[in-house]
């Protein structure tokens, strides 16, 4: 007989017989496709949840989240080539493009050949972009604090969410 597991309502599970029916209880067991236990489902509702947190903030200064993100890089390391800039926030090149258009039609950024590579463009910030970088600085502590989680719980957060990361990269390198 085999010997998975099946869950019906919580707690209620047990061997999986023949045709699927529940045949004892063993409430260590849980069912690994009830939506519930996916690590994915988990990730993406906390990712949308989060970002939706993020939105009231991102308004005055009138950014999307993946805007942020890029204002976020650049802030750190501008100027940047496009290519430099995907690389750093994992997106693709075609992801990344509209999002410096719309933020280059704002003013807060510029694209321009590389002075150094005339076939790479360089992102920089303009004056209005880096001083949007003073009204940025709240956003973090607001988050916290409307998340009501300690700065320890959000470093352990970001510390095993780093390690999913990581580990999904290996699987990734793996399948080939």
């Amino acid at each position: 007989m085999d010997q998975t597991a099946e869950v019906g309502e919580v707690g209620e599970v047990g061997e999986v017989g023949e045709v699927g029916e529940v045949t004892g209880t063993a409430p260590d067991l849980v069912d690994p496709l009830a939506l519930e236990n996916q690590v994915c489902f988990a990730l993406a509702v906390a990712a949308r949840t989060v970002i939706s947190v993020y939105r009231p903030l991102l308004e005055p200064m009138h950014l999307t989240h993946p805007q942020y993100l890029v204002m976020l890089a650049l802030w750190q390391h501008a100027p940047l080539s496009v290519t430099e800039l995907s690389r750093r926030l994992e997106l693709d090149p075609g992801t990344l493009s509209p999002l410096l258009k719309r933020l280059e039609a704002a003013g807060y950024l510029v694209r321009e050949r590389d002075r150094g590579d005339e076939r790479a463009l360089a992102v920089r910030l303009t004056p209005a972009g880096s001083a949007l970088r003073e009204q940025a600085r709240r956003i973090p502590p607001a988050i916290v604090e409307r998340l009501d989680m300690g700065l320890t719980e959000l470093r352990d957060l970001h510390g095993a969410l780093t390690e999913v990361i990581d580990a999904a990269r290996r699987a990734q390198r793996a399948q080939g």
